[in-house]
């Protein structure tokens, strides 16, 4: 018996993310590709995991400078995930005309993303038909703050203040769900269980 893949992208779909951008740069070429197969691993020490496909040309330069970026894309940056998804003139000689700093590795970091961690490479594995990095956070941040792993924490000036914006709350963030961009609807908001007693109860569940 095997599997289908189609179904099983369908199946993948009901599995709604965000998206980001990966982003790279070795010997002063940026490059950039759509992921939303990332997600955190650990805290202590911060560690991030995304999944590269083989064929992806930012591939060789993830493995040349061991660093990459995560973008993450708000839902006024749909625009970007479909350039950095496309094999277009536009993502590969002009970088999607989008405008970028760096933190500690040279990987560009959007001026405009919803955040981004900057990161380091700490172990490649194979996953298929992709690459699977597993890196240490470097540098992290948002509209309003940016941190360091190796300085104290350092306040930027608002970006969305840069831009001309008065910065209220975050962007909603760009997702995707069943082969489609999403936007939210509404801004549904319930605390999760406090940071202690999430612990505790974590704790509880693996004594038993």
């Amino acid at each position: 018996m095997t599997i289908d893949k189609d179904f099983f992208r369908q199946v993948m779909g009901r599995f709604a993310t965000g998206i980001t951008v990966v982003t790279t740069s070795s010997q002063g070429t940026p490059a950039g590709l759509t992921v939303n197969a990332f997600c955190s691993v650990s805290l202590n020490p911060p560690l991030v995991l995304v999944c590269v496909d083989l064929n992806s040309q930012a591939l060789s330069l993830i493995r040349e400078s061991k660093a990459f970026a995560v973008n993450m894309l708000h839902n006024k940056q749909e625009y970007l995930s479909r350039c950095f998804a496309t094999h277009s003139r536009d993502r590969f000689e002009n970088f999607c005309q989008v405008s970028y700093h760096t933190a500690v590795t040279d990987s560009p970091i959007f001026d405009d993303s919803l955040a981004f961690i900057d990161t380091r490479v700490v172990a490649e594995y194979p996953g298929g038909d992709h690459a699977i990095f597993l890196s240490e956070v470097v540098a992290m941040g948002t509209s309003e703050r940016t941190t360091y792993a190796e300085k104290p924490d350092e306040l930027q000036e608002p970006l969305m203040h840069l831009n001309g914006n008065t910065p209220t709350e975050p962007p909603a963030p760009l997702l995707y769900f069943m082969a489609q961009y999403r936007h939210l609807a509404e801004q549904y908001r319930e605390p999760s269980l406090p940071t202690s007693a999430h612990d505790e109860a974590y704790e509880r569940k693996s004594s038993t």
